[in-house]
């Protein structure tokens, strides 16, 4: 079974798009919120970072802040 993979995004952000694109190339699928439409979601990630920066992506239940695709492919188990 694979990883549960969340990314809180907007939709003018250039690291949320290349977080989707990294995991779109691996075939990972993930759930997209957009916390500029979403306000429940971004209170949300809110009350998970304590901050508004995004993306903000939750692989299994790990918090990541940022796209960093060497972290993101160490939590989702591919190779950057």
């Amino acid at each position: 079974m694979g990883k549960k993979v969340e990314i809180y995004s907007t939709p003018t952000c250039h690291f949320c798009q290349m977080t989707k694109e990294f995991l779109q190339e691996r075939n990972i699928p993930y759930t997209d919120y957009n916390v500029l439409a979403d306000i429940e979601k971004r209170k949300e990630m809110i009350a998970k970072t304590g901050q508004m920066g995004v993306p903000v992506i939750v692989v299994d239940g790990q918090t990541m802040i940022g796209f960093d695709r060497d972290e993101l492919a160490h939590l989702v188990g591919v190779s950057a």
